[in-house]
């Protein structure tokens, strides 16, 4: 539970795929719940040594929900938010974020079962997320 007494330490860069499909009546967007508060988010993380900011978003769309597809390699923006952990500590992020068309969704991946998966149509997924600059980019993708 966090606390008024929670400490802000240094901003911090993170890398974050945003899942999407032509479902043929439209954008839809891939959207998990996050494990902490089970909030809805996109798979993000910390960079991953040797990987390309693009290639850290992929893994973490592979990681947290099992999917794969074409990545693009410029980001469609940034979006800023508070990682609280352990309401003990808040570190402020900025997160880039890249599109990623899915084309897989694998029968397993690490974090299987420990995250709710759900497909949103674009402007529903925009108005499910808590941050206003990843709905921003939500609404942006293509």
């Amino acid at each position: 539970m966090a606390t008024a007494k929670a400490k802000l330490i240094e901003k911090a860069r993170q890398f974050a795929a945003l899942p999407w499909r032509d479902a043929g009546h439209g954008i839809e967007v891939l959207l998990i719940s996050s494990r902490g508060t089970g909030r809805w988010v996109i798979p993000k993380g910390w960079p991953i040594k040797g990987f390309a900011p693009h290639a850290s978003a992929a893994r973490e769309a592979f990681e947290e929900a099992g999917v794969g597809g074409i990545i693009g390699k410029d980001a469609l923006g940034q979006y800023s938010y508070d990682k609280q952990i352990d309401g003990e500590v808040s570190i402020a992020c900025d997160v880039e974020v890249f599109p990623l068309e899915v084309m897989i969704q694998h029968p397993s991946w690490p974090e299987q079962g420990q995250r709710e998966l759900r497909w949103f149509p674009r402007e529903d997924a925009a108005g499910a997320v808590q941050e206003p600059g990843l709905a921003r980019l939500i609404r942006k993708l293509k």
